[in-house]
């Protein structure tokens, strides 16, 4: 899978051009017609994390590829990307129209406590299309020139203002049904195993005494990506030979190898960080897979 998409990768190859404001302390937001970024010379992204969220008002026949699957479209519909979930927009014909706005969790978190990721269009694991009427078409649309008009003020609380209407698309797309239409895409498998090993390295390396790996085991995993673990499973053996427990202890002791070697940290803190309750457990799982116990790797 592709390294993940940045705000300046998007500016970079998308826009061609850097906005000064990009890493203000109120965070990052922007807002843009669909229709110029459209068409035989469009610049494709590709499907791939971003380290920001989006979203997409969109009319036109197209496919919203995420995580390991796959939304047709063929009409009126609002989408929402999250860091978390790789993705990728994938236009049916030339004949697409609307408007896409990007944001940093900074901006959204200006001036509330939970998280975007928390919000439900935004969960990892939450369907993150929805389908609009003419009238909720049209509705939405106003919304998005309201943020255009905004935006280009000299109105000294405008970022207010905008995430205002941010929370306003937010909420109107929570009163909607999502999208139900989806289907499994063909390579769900591999899509599944790359979801995976990225939320397994994300937790890595560990850098700190305090940092804790937090999901240890397939049930876990399977709870992050929405699938059943059954399902989780099946795709993992299909593309690495292994299971979800295999590649999860795996990656531990790789971890703690490194820990014990280029670490002054004691066990107890190297248990307690690779997500064990008790020192004796990490030694018992460490000696079975590694064929050596801890204080052994430590002193060769």
């Amino acid at each position: 899978m592709p390294k993940t998409q940045t705000l300046e990768d998007f500016y970079k190859h998308k826009i061609h051009w850097m906005p000064e404001n990009l890493q203000q302390d109120i965070g990052h937001f922007n807002v843009f017609r669909l229709d110029d970024y459209v068409g035989p010379n469009a610049c494709a992204l590709p499907y791939s994390r971003k380290d920001f969220y989006k979203i997409t008002l969109v009319t036109g026949h197209n496919r919203y590829h995420y995580a390991d699957k796959t939304v047709e479209i063929n009409g009126n519909a609002l989408l929402f990307a999250n860091p978390l979930v790789p993705y990728h927009w994938e236009p049916l014909d030339d004949n697409q129209t609307g408007y896409f706005c990007i944001f940093t969790e900074a901006f959204l978190q200006r001036h509330m406590t939970v998280l975007a990721q928390e919000l439900p269009v935004f969960k990892p694991g939450g369907q993150p299309v929805y389908f609009l009427n003419n009238e909720q078409l049209a509705t939405t649309k106003q919304l998005f020139e309201k943020i255009f008009a905004e935006i280009d003020s000299d109105y000294s609380f405008k970022y207010d203002l905008l995430r205002a209407y941010v929370f306003e698309l937010v909420h109107g797309a929570m009163k909607l049904q999502p999208a139900s239409t989806l289907y499994h895409d063909s390579n769900a498998a591999t899509r599944i195993a790359s979801l995976f090993t990225e939320l397994l390295e994300r937790q890595f390396p560990i850098e700190l005494p305090g940092q804790q790996v937090k999901l240890r085991n397939a049930n876990a995993f399977a709870v992050q990506l929405a699938v059943h673990v059954n399902h989780l499973n099946r795709a993992l053996k299909e593309v690495t030979g292994k299971t979800t427990s295999q590649l999860i202890a795996e990656r531990l002791v790789q971890e703690a190898h490194a820990l014990l070697k280029h670490t002054a940290w004691n066990v107890s803190e190297i248990s307690y960080s690779l997500g064990f309750e008790e020192p004796a457990h990490f030694s018992n799982f460490f000696k079975k897979r590694a064929g050596a116990t801890p204080s052994a790797v430590r002193t060769v």
